[in-house]
């Protein structure tokens, strides 16, 4: 059945059965209104013949048919679009042709043809025209529904609109005009702020001088028919405009004024209130703010400078102190041999190990502020990132172990090249590993992985740090900072200072986080195609 109603056969029969029943339905509607009605026109049209059918059967007939329309129609829009054999949809052949196109046309042609036979003077003919047009016009408008079914089913019913394909050509020529209008007042805008303010306030002068001549002109020219009462309007017209202008300028200079007295008087905090201001009164005014923002800034930054000078001089002062006193106090104790040869030996073991503590430190410093004002020679070349963490591991295994910490590491599947200097990143690994033997909390894991993140290989080391790190990860960058704050622990503090300068002069970045207790330092280096 489905095949059927999918063929050209099927679908013709449904058509003429529905056009038949439908035409069917009309006529008798027309009969059963003659018969209510005893209309002598509609009784003449049908012959006196059909006029004596009972109402009733009238009345089932038009039933049934309808019946049989409405059943043919359901029919003809499932089979619409469709081809038998398959159950995908096919577009005829007028489907190409914009519906609101198509319904206009055919409007167009009905209401001509109306009008053509409305003007038949035998009324036998116009009676068998009328019969004609309904039954075409029934027709049609069968045939659009099936079409605008087939396009419903195809989604192509808005798309192929021809009036939304106007109404798509009328919204770009709005926009464009509107980017054209957009791009002019930009332009017009950009001119007049480029304008300085002396030449920008001349052409406004001119521009007034020249209104009021053309009202002087105007007058002198129409003075016959005009009154003075002309001018006047004209005169308080201006004033109405330069009054209150002249008043939002001189406003505006005083809230200028009042910012430039409180910087000349050092209270940075004052804000100038520029929302009110325009073009380079505005401008002006944040001119100001920025300037107060920028001294605030620069006081803070040399507040803190002479802060972090204060704090360098007593770290130093307190590394160096502590290992020199040791060594003075022990060579005046085997100075004054007064001790026996353990003592000797122990005295000697104190000296050398203050004093290798003492060059360790000269030496670190040194190369601090090396490091810091880019005077290490770096020698860059080609390497594999993961041999740095492999050889950081064999190195460190015992002394980790004797930390009680047990190192995780984690390398990429793939090999990761990047150009740095072998001896110097094996500084900042050392430096960096140092640190979290020194400061760990005993018992905890330390990680330690390589990874590709954005074309970079990026190295994360990460550790429970045993005493609470109450401070920010700036001040961890400083020199002479450690995790504790009582400085009882070995070492002098430069050590991330030192690791920061060397990834810096390697094209690299470094950067630490805090977490409660977690310490992380991230480095990451760009990699290189081979």
């Amino acid at each position: 059945m489905k095949r059927f109603m999918k063929s050209l056969v099927g679908k013709t029969t449904l058509f003429v059965l529905c056009v038949a029943s439908v035409c069917a339905a009309v006529f008798g509607v027309i009969l059963l209104v003659a018969s209510y009605t005893s209309d002598r026109h509609l009784l003449k049209l049908f012959g006196g013949t059909l006029t004596y059918i009972p109402q009733s059967t009238v009345i089932l007939c038009i039933a049934g048919f309808i019946v049989l329309a409405i059943a043919s129609f359901i029919m003809l829009m499932y089979s619409a679009g469709r081809r038998p054999g398959s159950d995908e949809l096919a577009p005829g052949f007028t489907e190409n042709i914009p519906y609101d196109v198509m319904t206009a046309g055919l409007a167009v042609i009905a209401v001509f043809t109306v009008t053509v036979a409305d003007r038949l003077g035998n009324s036998k003919l116009r009676a068998v025209s009328a019969v004609i047009l309904i039954a075409a016009g029934i027709s049609v408008v069968l045939g659009m529904c099936m079409t605008a079914a087939s396009r419903l089913k195809q989604k192509t019913f808005f798309s192929k609109l021809f009036l939304r394909r106007i109404c798509i050509w009328i919204k770009d020529l709005v926009c464009w005009i509107g980017r054209g209008i957009l791009r002019f007042g930009r332009f017009l805008a950009y001119t007049i702020r480029r304008i300085p303010l002396v030449p920008k306030t001349t052409l406004v002068i001119v521009a007034a001088v020249a209104i009021e001549l053309f009202l002087m002109l105007t007058y002198r020219q129409y003075r016959g028919s005009i009154q003075v009462g002309y001018v006047l309007l004209c005169w308080f017209i201006e004033k109405l405009i330069l009054c209150p202008l002249i008043l939002y300028v001189a406003i505006s200079i005083k809230n200028l004024k009042k910012g430039g007295e409180a910087l000349a008087s050092g209270d940075y905090s004052y804000v100038t209130d520029t929302s009110r201001m325009l073009g380079d009164l505005k401008q002006h005014g944040e001119n100001l703010n920025n300037i107060a923002v920028g001294m605030n800034r620069a006081v803070e930054d040399r507040l803190k400078s002479e802060r972090m000078k204060t704090e360098l001089i007593t770290n130093v002062s307190h590394d160096i102190k502590t290992p020199l006193t040791s060594i003075i106090n022990y060579a005046a104790l085997i100075g004054e041999g007064k001790c026996d040869e353990s003592q000797m030996k122990e005295y000697s073991e104190v000296l050398v190990r203050q004093s290798d503590k003492l060059k360790k430190l000269i030496e670190d410093l040194v190369e601090a502020s090396k490091a810091s004002t880019g005077n290490i020679e770096i020698i860059p070349a080609q390497c594999d990132a993961s041999v740095f963490i492999t050889q950081a591991a064999g190195e460190f295994e015992e002394k980790l172990r004797g930390s009680e910490l047990v190192l995780i590491t984690k390398l990429p599947e793939k090999e990761l090249r990047i150009n740095v200097d072998g001896r110097r990143m094996w500084r900042i690994f050392d430096n960096l590993l140092n640190n979290i033997c020194k400061y760990s909390q005993p018992g905890t894991r330390v990680y330690l992985s390589l990874e590709e993140s954005d074309k970079n290989a990026v190295f994360t080391f990460k550790n429970t740090s045993r005493e609470p790190l109450d401070m920010t990860e700036a001040e961890l960058m400083e020199r002479f900072t450690r995790g504790d704050a009582s400085r009882n622990t070995e070492g002098n503090g430069l050590g991330l200072s030192i690791a920061k300068s060397l990834t810096d002069l390697q094209g690299g970045s470094m950067n630490i986080s805090v977490d409660g207790d977690l310490f992380k330092v991230v480095l990451a280096f760009p990699l290189i195609d081979f």
